[in-house]
């Protein structure tokens, strides 16, 4: 049984499942190798431009699995502490693997994201929740720490230090609404509506050029790690010329407008 499960709910997007409810989705290492796999794999397509992300059942991610964590061969032959740092690496790879993705990737969060579920959860661009999700930094609780697989970087740059504070060091429950007060979420909905509402939203980027969007999700990533707002200003720039001078799209979208239509935009000169 694979349990990773790919779906195309409509031209352009590809639904990525993590696909074992018995287990809460929990991340364990023979989950999350094939799903940085697909990731991968999805991310040279041409013909795939918005990747949803979510979760089988009624949860999205329990974090680690705690009854069977998985085994890889990758791990044979190491002591147990190399095993560990491999088993880390591994997951920090999926992380990596959304971020560095060109296609926007959009968390559906259909139920609880725990410990490292959170991560995931982060280290998507965008996220909508259903009512029935929560967040949780799980780590504190379990006697270790909340920062894990980017939390500690993502979350303070996305709500600020003192409501990541409030979070990661008290390892309370975040529900669906206070997600979307604290800017976690963009957007709580029903659970019946979920996929849908995801869509609307996917329908709502895809409409822009491939070109486009691809280089302004490069862009919002880049600039968390920029050093000064003079140097990244110059990087957006330099980007937005090489889209207005190797592509027709700017042309395009001022024709479109003159004969009231929707634009066709190609990415080509």
């Amino acid at each position: 049984m694979s349990f990773i499960k790919i779906t195309y709910p409509k031209d352009g997007v590809a639904l990525v499942t993590l696909n074992r409810p018995d287990r809460m989705n929990a991340m364990a290492f023979d989950v999350m190798q094939p799903l940085k796999e697909e990731l991968e794999k999805i991310s040279f397509r041409s013909d795939i431009r918005l990747v949803i992300l979510t979760g089988e059942g009624s949860t999205f991610c329990a974090g680690a699995d705690l009854q069977d964590p998985g085994y890889l061969p990758v791990f044979d032959g190491h002591t147990m502490p190399r095993i560990a740092l491999r088993a880390m690496r591994v997951l920090d790879d999926v992380m990596k693997t959304i971020r560095d993705m060109t296609q926007p990737v959009m968390a559906a969060i259909n139920g609880p994201a725990v410990g490292g579920g959170f991560c995931l959860a982060m280290a998507a661009d965008l996220r909508i929740a259903s009512e029935t999700a929560f967040f949780r930094a799980a780590g504190i609780n379990n006697g270790l720490t909340s920062a894990e697989l980017g939390l500690s970087y993502l979350l303070p740059r996305t709500i600020g230090i003192t409501r990541a504070n409030d979070i990661m060091l008290t390892g309370r429950d975040v529900d669906a609404q206070e997600a979307e007060r604290f800017g976690i979420v963009s957007k709580v909905c029903s659970n019946d509506s979920l996929l849908d509402e995801s869509l609307t939203m996917a329908d709502s980027i895809l409409r822009h050029s491939h070109m486009g969007i691809e280089q302004t999700k490069m862009l919002m990533n880049a600039s968390i790690e920029a050093g000064s707002l003079h140097g990244h200003m110059h990087h957006e720039g330099i980007t937005q010329l090489f889209v207005r001078m190797t592509t027709n799209n700017f042309q395009e979208a001022i024709k479109a407008r003159k004969d009231n239509r929707p634009p066709d935009f190609d990415d080509q000169i």
